[in-house]
């Protein structure tokens, strides 16, 4: 079925940071307040038109990331994680945990094409194979999760496994037959092989602890797992950890520059982004740390242009007499939306 592009117009504030130089690097971070309502997750960019998809809740909101602005919104997504950019078929996709099926659109015109019921519960990170042509959804079902893999061209559904624990979160394709999944609650990462759709191993990855993004160095074979506190770089041929990496806490994301051979690690405890360079396949060093905001916790890239984006809604102040949670339980009260801030980091 097809459903009709709800034009947006919003109105974008931007304000620059001052520049952020350590060891040669140079770092700017650029805001857009880009409006809309609704809780988020992950971020995706489009490297054909440079636009940047932004979940909120029920509808990803679509933004031209030259000047900010919201050109376009897809509708109609109970509980959506985000959208996988597929530019090879001209396809995208969407995570839907609220019923369970992923919304395949045109990436040029966001017309809807198909609503795919996937069969799996608790849809929430995806990933694109490239060697395979193939879309997979990573999904928190219980009492394992799942993998529902479908066909990038016409979105159906052409395997489906289950993973090691009940909280896989985002997966990496070496493009050489190995598919790589973080699994959360075992602090583990799942090896798949993309010619069976098997899983064929599970690695410990301690010391990192709840494992979210990942990204992967294919020259190198090097695969990062974005970790509270300290991420971790793994050898994709044996799953040794090789280097560990201090980040700031509440890290849901990772995104890896291969030209520049960077990786970007945000923090949403902390409010912003550590920038590391690859020096070699087992040596780290962090060249900046750059301010974002407190709760841009997820992350995405454009290597054609090599600017991150990391985004946050801002909240004023709680209502007078708002109760105070539990310590250690709970989210402290917060008033309304005042603003919902992209943040682009430019080298």
């Amino acid at each position: 079925m097809t459903r009709s592009l709800l034009r947006v117009a919003c109105v974008v504030a931007a304000t620059a940071a001052l520049p952020v130089s350590v060891h040669g690097q140079s770092f700017r971070a650029e805001r857009h307040d880009i409006g809309g309502e609704g809780f988020f997750d992950y971020l995706s960019v489009d490297t054909a038109t440079n636009r940047v998809f932004v979940s909120r809740g029920t509808h990803i909101q679509v933004v031209d990331a030259a000047t900010g602005k919201v050109v376009g919104d897809i509708g109609g997504l109970p509980r959506t994680h985000g959208a996988l950019i597929v530019n090879a078929t001209n396809r995208g996709f969407t995570t839907n945990a609220g019923d369970s099926t992923s919304t395949m659109f045109d990436l040029r015109t966001l017309a809807v094409l198909r609503q795919v019921h996937t069969g799996a519960a608790g849809l929430d990170g995806f990933m694109y194979d490239d060697a395979t042509g193939r879309v997979l959804t990573i999904d928190h079902s219980r009492p394992n999760g799942t993998v529902v893999v479908m066909d990038a061209r016409t979105g159906d559904v052409v395997a489906r496994l289950t993973t090691s624990g009940d909280a896989p979160e985002a997966g990496v394709s070496d493009g050489r037959g190995r598919v790589f999944v973080n699994i959360e609650d075992r602090n583990a990462i799942d090896v798949i092989d993309d010619r069976t759709w098997k899983r064929v191993d599970s690695w410990s990855i301690a010391p990192c602890n709840h494992p979210t993004g990942i990204a992967m160095d294919r020259a190198t074979r090097r695969i990062f797992s974005a970790c509270g506190d300290t991420s971790v770089v793994v050898d994709a041929t044996n799953g040794h950890v090789v280097a560990r990496i201090a980040n700031g806490g509440g890290v849901d994301g990772i995104a890896f520059d291969p030209a520049d051979k960077l990786l970007y690690i945000p923090s949403g405890a902390d409010g912003n982004v550590t920038v590391v360079h690859e020096d070699g396949p087992d040596s780290y060093r962090v060249v900046a740390t750059v301010p974002t905001m407190r709760g841009a916790r997820t992350i995405a890239l454009n290597p054609k242009t090599h600017t991150a984006y990391v985004f946050t809604p801002e909240f004023g102040p709680p209502p007078a007499g708002a109760p105070t949670p539990t310590a250690g339980r709970g989210r402290a009260p917060r008033g309304p939306q005042v603003a919902a801030w992209l943040i682009a980091i430019h080298r």
